[in-house]
């Protein structure tokens, strides 16, 4: 078994009716099971680290991660899903608390601790994972959905450079989305590019609009039509900050 549900989308990939397709749909047709696939894949290290935190074992969480997402590509799980749930984030959470629940009664009990220094997950999945004993399951959770969501919207605006033969150049221009730049680094990089300082203001501007609108689209495809974007965009950002 691999460490990540199948199919995963490529960069760039992106429907933004996804959790709409899955609530119209369910799991009676292949647009809704693609579309609940898509989202699994897209939410895979969120479940992974609110479980690290909920069971403190890194190879137990995994394998719960496993198991749940098993069950919910099967279709049992979604069958409870409606157009009133809303968030995709929120149902998900809702509906891995009760499975964690339904398998702590039907074992007694869970794996606690032992090998807490030793992570047995992929660099990708446990990144962003902070000191366990210092942030709640559900903090855990939203902040690596956050992380999770803006960094599929870097890999889509790095793939669109590609397309168009510049991946360099936005591997250059990266650090201005990112937070990573230092003052006065523009009129360095404008020389070494070749290029007035002006345009590439203007460039890194443009890139920040387009880096805007595709975490606008990663977030639209995890909501209902009636939700609303720019709530779930303030709690992503809440996420972020801890709050």
């Amino acid at each position: 078994m691999t460490d990540s549900p199948r199919n995963a989308p490529q960069p760039g990939d992106f429907r933004t009716t996804r959790w709409s397709r899955v609530c119209h749909a369910k799991h009676n047709s292949e647009e809704g099971r693609r579309a609940l696939s898509d989202l699994c894949e897209a939410y895979y290290e969120p479940v992974v680290v609110f479980l690290r935190y909920e069971l403190r074992d890194p190879d137990e969480s995994r394998d719960t991660a496993h198991a749940f997402f098993a069950e919910m590509l099967a279709g049992g799980t979604i069958r409870g899903a409606d157009q009133e749930r809303g968030r995709f984030r929120s149902y998900l959470l809702g509906a891995l608390k009760h499975f964690l629940s339904n398998e702590r009664a039907a074992r007694g009990r869970l794996k606690r601790g032992g090998g807490a220094d030793n992570f047995g997950l992929d660099d990708t999945v446990a990144r962003s994972i902070a000191d366990e004993k210092e942030m709640p399951p559900d903090l855990a959770y939203d902040r690596q959905w956050a992380t999770t969501l803006l960094g599929h919207a870097l890999d889509a605006l790095r793939s669109e450079y590609a397309e168009r033969g510049k991946p360099e150049v936005f591997d250059r221009l990266k650090p201005w989305l990112t937070g990573e730049a230092e003052h006065g680094e523009q009129q360095a990089l404008a020389a070494s590019l070749g290029m007035n300082l002006n345009t590439l203001k203007s460039d890194i501007s443009r890139l920040k609009l387009r880096f805007q609108a595709l975490v606008r689209e990663e977030v639209a495809g995890t909501l209902d039509e009636e939700d609303s974007v720019s709530e779930e965009l303030s709690a992503l950002f809440a996420a972020l900050r801890g709050s």
